[in-house]
């Protein structure tokens, strides 16, 4: 693993993805050329910007400035923050506003925000007039290095999380790391679960390299960009061999099996962040795997220990008010989108960097292993 790039210069991450290939730029301070960036992108459109009530107080004013000052006209669309917004009437809600608004299929509507409000927005473009196009601009950590890259948007259904969408890809993810120093630390740390993630799935040496910097990357050091970068990398690369998951993308699921049952079975609700459900299925798969002879006890216990010392979750006690039993998990878990003819599917792992795909996982061991975490 390298150093962390000492400047702090703009990186330029390409997806590449033919005649819908875009960029990710990270940066500090870059959101401020967010005008200039969609005036030469592209000239004459007008733009929708949707965001949630947090992030308008802090960024949407700017964001406003940024585009009137390069001549771009914007409206905007304010939604109630939290994966409770992510659902049917809040998305007819942004697709009957953007119409409202008289965005064509020339424009572009802004997602400003974090996962939720990227695929919220990017599900709405995805439909309204049968598809516009959209940017990304993602205000937390996990938005950053995960959510915004890649094209996966939609809602929650009372059966799961993110069961109705679209594979829509952005047109530009503009990913502004000062934007991560209004996050209560919470948040942060949440959406250091994804960043660990690209480590454990595939790259050993990043996450010994995590486990070095990751205070500087907290802080707001050099290693923020450097490690924004090294999984926007990660993730291109995959999904430019994979955009729809039909295979390897679905590696970084790693986690999320266990993580969006636990989540759902909280009711998406702030006893349980997404990053935090992520942070403790993660943990889940290493001591699946490593119960089922896969990985070392130790790996297992190093991806615990990393996890433990961030302030991340990893163990279900820790979720503040318990989680749902036995039955309900196993229920939500027979939804999750990797189940294929009812044959469950989960990334496991077979050491820290060593995670792949293994179908027809059996229910009855599963569910043995689910009362013995649970219990």
């Amino acid at each position: 693993m390298t150093a962390p790039l000492r400047a702090r210069e703009p990186i330029t991450v390409p997806v590449a993805l033919g005649d819908r290939a875009y960029d990710i730029v990270i940066g500090r301070g870059i959101a401020a050329t967010l005008g200039q960036t969609i005036a030469k992108l592209r000239a004459g459109a007008r733009t929708v910007i949707v965001t949630d009530e947090n992030v308008a107080s802090h960024h949407l004013a700017a964001a406003e400035a940024a585009l009137k000052q390069a001549g771009v006209a914007s409206s905007r669309i304010v939604v109630a923050p939290g994966e409770g917004s992510k659902n049917i009437p809040t998305f007819e809600r942004v697709c009957e506003e953007i119409i409202g608004a008289r965005i064509e299929r020339g424009d572009l509507a802004i997602a400003l925000g974090g996962g939720v409000i990227g695929d919220l927005a990017g599900f709405a473009a995805s439909c309204v007039r049968r598809g516009i196009d959209f940017v990304q601009v993602p205000t937390t950590l996990l938005a950053q290095v995960d959510s915004s890259v890649g094209g996966k948007t939609g809602i929650n259904s009372r059966h799961g999380k993110n069961l109705i969408g679209a594979f829509h890809q952005p047109v530009l993810v503009l990913a502004d790391t000062a934007l991560l120093d209004t996050l209560p630390p919470r948040e942060f740390r949440a959406g250091y679960a994804e960043v660990a993630k690209y480590g454990l799935l595939g790259d050993a040496g990043f996450f010994a390299w995590l486990e070095q910097n990751w205070r500087d990357m907290f802080a707001g050091g050099p290693a923020r960009e450097h490690a924004i970068a090294v999984c926007c990398r990660a993730k291109a690369a995959i999904v430019a061999r994979d955009e729809r998951e039909t295979g390897e993308r679905a590696l970084l699921n790693l986690g999320h099996t266990f993580g969006h049952a636990l989540e759902a079975g909280c009711g998406f609700s702030q006893r349980l962040l997404h990053g935090e459900a992520v942070a403790l299925g993660m943990v889940m798969a290493f001591d699946y795997s490593a119960r089922k002879g896969l990985c070392s006890a130790a790996d297992a216990a190093r991806a615990r220990a990393h996890l433990a010392a961030v302030g991340l979750p990893t163990h279900v006690r820790e979720v503040p008010g318990g989680v749902p039993g036995v039955d309900a998990l196993m229920g939500l878990i027979a939804q999750d989108k990797k189940v294929k003819r009812g044959a469950l599917t989960f990334i496991l792992v077979r050491g820290i960097g060593q995670a792949f795909i293994e179908s027809n996982v059996d229910p009855a061991d599963v569910r043995a292993f689910l009362t013995d975490a649970v219990a």
